[in-house]
């Protein structure tokens, strides 16, 4: 990540996209604080963020937009709901970012078939490299 404003970004794209059902879950707050404590957020502008609507940065680097994609599907199965919301808003922000629909919609079904709702980083890349050729 290059910067704290596009760290900024990338958690506020997430507490939004969190909130597109209407409904912020406990499950849901925990990945969230997960994530800020990871990208070094202070926990007082992860609550700030909970406030404010700025702009949100698309990543200039496709492993980061990769990388955002798969939190927000991680963040889309973590409440155990899908919600029809949910998956509107996640291919419409992937297709913001730039990825590929067709391997959102192979990463996506793999998370389904999953026991846990995730897939191996190499899995992962695979389905977005496969749409390069």
């Amino acid at each position: 990540m290059e910067n704290l404003d596009e760290k900024l970004s990338l958690l506020q794209e997430l507490i939004a996209f969190a909130l597109v059902d209407g409904e912020l879950h406990d499950k849901e707050y925990d990945f969230l604080e997960l994530i800020s404590q990871d990208l070094g957020i202070e926990k007082a502008v992860f609550f700030k963020l909970f406030e404010s609507k700025n702009k949100i940065i698309v990543p200039k680097d496709e492993i980061t937009r990769i990388c955002q994609f798969y939190r927000l599907a991680l963040l889309m199965f973590c409440d155990g709901i899908l919600h029809e919301k949910e998956q509107i808003k996640i291919r419409e922000l992937g297709i913001a970012m730039g990825l590929n629909p067709e391997a959102m919609k192979k990463v996506i079904s793999m998370m389904e078939q999953s026991k846990t709702n995730m897939i191996s980083p190499e899995q992962l890349l695979e389905k977005f490299a496969t749409q390069h050729n």
